[in-house]
Parts: C-alpha cells; structure tokens; sequence
C-alpha cells in the first residue's frame, strides 16, 4: 500500500537465485489470463464479503486508484485533502504506473482473491450445508468492484447473511478499519438500515491453517538454498510499516504481525535465526522499524549473505511483492550489497490450504453466532477518528437471529 506515497515503498525478493524474476512475471500474466469458474447463478443465502485495498488491473487504471487511496481519511489525514489528495494522485501516476509495468501491467490481487473466494465457497457448501448457498464478493477501497457497489449487489441478491471478512490476518484501523468505515458509511450516508444481518471477521493473525500455509512456504523456500548454506539463511519477515504516530495511539497491528510470526517460527521448530522488519516507510516522519532495507544492508555487513524475505502481512501478491520485494529489494539492493542468495517466499495466491483456512474461518465464525470480536469493540485509546466509534457500535449491535 505504502509504496504509492514514496518512491515506492521498499522489500524484497530472490535476486541471484535458481528462481528467476521472469517465472514471476510469467505466472503474474497466466493470473490475468486465467479466469476462475464462475459462481452460479442462485438465490444466495450467505454473502462473504472479501475486504481488501485492491490495485490496478491496468495502467489506466492507476489514476484512479491513487485518487480514491489519497482521499481516504481513515488512511491518512492531509491539509485540504480534498484538493491536495487529487494532485498528489495525479503527480504520483507516472512513477506508479512505471512500476505496475514491470510487474506485467496491473495487479493480479482480484484474480487471486476470485480464485480464494470460488475455492472458499465451494467447501463451506459443504461444511454448513445450514448457511448454504454460499457466495463470495469483493470489497476493495479503491479500485472496482469497490465496497460499496459489493453491497449493492449484495442488497440485490437477497442475501440474507452477510459476513464482512477482511483479507488482512492482523488489524490495523487503516486497512481494515477503513473497509469496515466504508460499510458503516454507506448504511449511514443513506439513513437506511441493512436488510442484511452483518457479522465481521476482522483479525485472523493465529489461525492454524494461515500459521501452517506460512510454515510450508518458507519450508519450500528454504529448500532452494544451497545446502551448505542453508543453515546460515537468515529469515525476514517483512510487513508494511506504520507511522508512529499511529502506533502511538494504539493500533494493535505491531503485535497481531509479531504473533504471526512467533507462531510460524515455532510451527518451523525455530529452524533458522529470523527477525521481524517492516517495510515502505515513506517522508519525513518516524515509523515503525527496523525497515526492511536497512536489515538487509546490515546483515550483509555482518557477512549473513543468504537471506529468505517473508511478506507475513500479505496473502496474495501485489505490487509490494512483486515489485518493491523482487525488484527493489531481491535486484537491485541484493546486487548493492553482495549478497549471496535472497529469495522470497512465495505468497499465498492459489494454495489450497490456504482456501481451507478461508473455509474454516467463516465456517466457525458463522457457527460462533458472534457479530465480532472483543478485540473490534475496543477502540485505540488515542483514537482520533469518530467514525470508528460507530463502526464499531454498528457491527457489535446487529441482529443475528
């Protein structure tokens, strides 16, 4: 996300390895030219809303993302945002739309997301044949199908259970926080109440499939080190970074990205030495480190040369992996700094285990009969945002019998 606001966030990738930047760019383009299987065409009983950011399908598209992404309040607050949000959208395109060439002309997150969902659906059909028929749909903030039209046709099918699942395992008020303020608003913008009974998932950071589907990643990855330097590989799990100020007034997404990755390192038995780093810091302001960047410059001072980068905060992949890990990080700064392997682990995008956690997830929280977590009722103690107050009170006081 971050790396629209700079010269392109920062991370990683697997420069000077057996894997080659070209069979991801290959199987980046096989993700647009791939559609998954339609879903049917039936009454649905229960919606899942897949909650996201979203990113460009095509260059032409950029602009339009970075304007909606720089008018979000719950994201960032600027001086006249209304007029400063737009220009910096249109100053930023070119570099941006530089950077999604690269990676093959877009973002492949809504085609890994249709393929997460169509599997999703397709097991919880099964495994609550009570809730079923079972339909996925996408939210994104800032690219179409945006959260709000997801809703209209939501409201349109009949749905009768809607369950809002953020595709973010930890929380952090501006990702998913944003996406559950854009629900809210657009019940509260229209003075109508919901003819759906909405329920949320809005954090996920230990569930023991998205643990074990980490776990197998990097175990696959570490496989492609050279043997008698595989005990030396250092792992890097990298996720977006947060001003302090942020953090400061009491996000709870710093410990919900270290749970993670505390629960994979023991699922992997602690196989290698690890650090948790943060990357896409962006201006003058402090932020959450140690970056990424930074790390990796060091390690390699202190002559750890073989290096796995993880993105712990990301399941499918975007423009954060494939250009800021692979190009920035794995090319360009592993060339720099002489490092021997670096790689990085693959994400999520069409492992099937991975479908298997997104199932079980809505399958137990529909069972749970709860409308969201404890953890979503309490607000950051600084909060400096209305609007989350009522987000929070909307989802925690719907209906659901």
């Amino acid at each position: 996300m971050m790396a629209v606001f700079g010269s392109a966030g920062r991370l990683i990738q697997f420069a000077r390895s057996s894997v080659s930047l070209s069979v991801r760019r290959r199987s980046t383009a096989a993700a647009f030219a791939q559609t998954p299987d339609t879903q049917e065409n039936r009454k649905p009983k229960t919606g899942i809303l897949m909650l996201n950011m979203g990113g460009p399908e095509k260059l032409s598209d950029v602009h339009d993302f970075l304007r909606r992404l720089f008018l979000d309040t719950d994201l960032m607050k600027l001086p006249v945002q209304s007029k400063l949000g737009p220009l910096i959208a249109k100053r930023r395109t070119p570099k941006i739309q530089e950077q999604y060439s690269k990676i093959g002309g877009g973002s492949p997150i809504k085609h890994w997301t249709s393929m997460q969902g169509e599997g999703m659906v397709k097991l919880l059909d099964d495994m609550s044949p009570e809730t079923a028929p079972h339909k996925f749909y996408i939210g994104f903030r800032y690219v179409q199908p945006l959260t709000e039209e997801a809703i209209e046709e939501m409201e349109k099918d009949g749905v009768e259970r809607a369950v809002a699942f953020t595709q973010y395992p930890q929380y952090s008020c501006s990702t998913t926080g944003s996406s559950l303020n854009a629900i809210y608003r657009y019940y509260s913008n229209r003075g109508d109440r919901p003819k759906m009974r909405w329920s949320v998932i809005d954090r996920w950071p230990t569930h023991p499939l998205l643990v074990e589907c980490f776990a197998e990643h990097v175990k696959n990855e570490l496989l492609k080190f050279p043997e008698e330097k595989r005990d030396d590989v250092v792992i890097l799990f990298s996720a977006h970074s947060l001003p302090m100020a942020v953090v400061n007034r009491g996000d709870p997404y710093p410990q919900e990205v270290g749970a993670t990755v505390q629960r994979v390192m023991e699922r992997l038995g602690h196989c290698n030495p690890y650090r948790l780093v943060w990357q896409s810091r962006v201006g003058p302001m402090q932020w959450l480190g140690p970056q990424t960047d930074d790390v990796i410059k060091g390690l390699c001072e202190r002559g750890k040369k073989n290096i796995l980068l993880v993105p712990i905060a990301f399941t499918s992949d975007h423009i954060e992996t494939l250009h800021e890990l692979d190009i920035e990080y794995g090319q360009v700064l592993g060339e720099e700094c002489g490092v021997e392997n670096i790689r990085r682990a693959e994400s999520l995008n069409g492992n099937p285990l991975f479908m298997q956690a997104l199932a079980d997830l809505v399958n137990s929280h529909l069972k749970s009969n709860m409308p969201c977590s404890r953890q979503l009722t309490l607000r950051c103690p600084m909060c400096t945002n209305p609007t989350c107050g009522e987000t929070k009170a909307f989802f925690a006081n719907q209906p659901l019998s």
